[in-house]
């Protein structure tokens, strides 16, 4: 790939669990510094979609490449360490946030600089105390995370993402376990790194949310790709039938 390439493409994308084929084929690119919203029904595969970008899953068939790097090709001879190499590139933060309960804030941040990337640990922890100043939680730094709102538990996680340096960010609905008064603290802080130009791929149900940070949305149903583009495009004057009763479910919900 050269420098006008995207960040990453994803081709042909398949992944089954037993006798349900949860992708069908999922073609992905991303562009350096865009915003990326996945959004469709429960059980469409958007979850899937970030989990093989990231490794967690290992696709059954088709390719991730990476700009500078080589293009996987997920076949009977790829390995579980081959898909796991994705996280060289990228970080998850998850819905249910994931934080070692046994570990302060700030150890949950430096773990993966120190145990993975072998950061020396003084360098990882001024990094972690400046990421965490950054999204408000300087004074959090030596609790607990069941000392901290559902809100500050989920800033960390982006934090620990953050502390990767990763060439790509992905955000598995980071708001659906939030109380409704939490909800704007973490999407306050996405917006920050979209804003600085962050790349990212976003599943949400926050369709007003993916209309204001997004540059594209992607629409996925049933294991596939239905419809992309512009969130005004997307969301406002959706080309495909299935797009519109989605959306009109959303947004008038009753």
């Amino acid at each position: 790939m050269s420098p006008a390439d995207p960040l990453l493409r994803a081709t042909a994308l398949q992944k089954s669990f037993g006798s349900n084929q949860v992708l069908k084929s999922i073609d992905l690119s991303i562009d350096s510094g865009l915003v990326v919203a996945l959004v469709g029904p429960s059980g469409s595969g958007k979850t899937t979609v970030l989990r093989c970008l990231n490794g967690l899953e290992t696709p059954d068939g088709g390719t991730v490449a990476f700009r500078g790097g080589p293009a996987l090709d997920f076949g009977p001879k790829v390995s579980k360490k081959d898909a796991l190499s994705l996280r060289d590139r990228s970080a998850m933060v998850f819905q249910t946030y994931n934080l070692f309960p046994h570990m302060t804030v700030l150890e949950n941040v430096v773990e993966g600089p120190v145990q993975v990337q072998k950061q020396p640990r003084r360098e990882a922890i001024a990094n972690a105390e400046r990421l965490l100043a950054r999204v408000g939680l300087a004074d959090k730094r030596d609790d607990h995370p069941f000392n901290l709102s559902g809100g500050q538990q989920q800033r960390v996680g982006i934090v620990r993402a953050l502390a990767l340096q990763p060439d790509l960010l992905l955000f598995d609905e980071p708001t659906s376990a939030l109380d409704p008064e939490l909800v704007g603290e973490v999407l306050t802080v996405i917006k920050e790194l979209a804003e600085e130009d962050w790349t990212m791929v976003i599943v949400t149900h926050e369709l007003a949310f993916a209309r204001e940070v997004a540059d594209e949305v992607v629409f996925m149903d049933d294991g596939v790709v239905v419809e992309h583009g512009h969130p005004d495009q997307v969301l406002r004057n959706p080309r495909h039938e299935r797009t519109r009763r989605f959306v009109d479910r959303l947004l008038n919900p009753f």
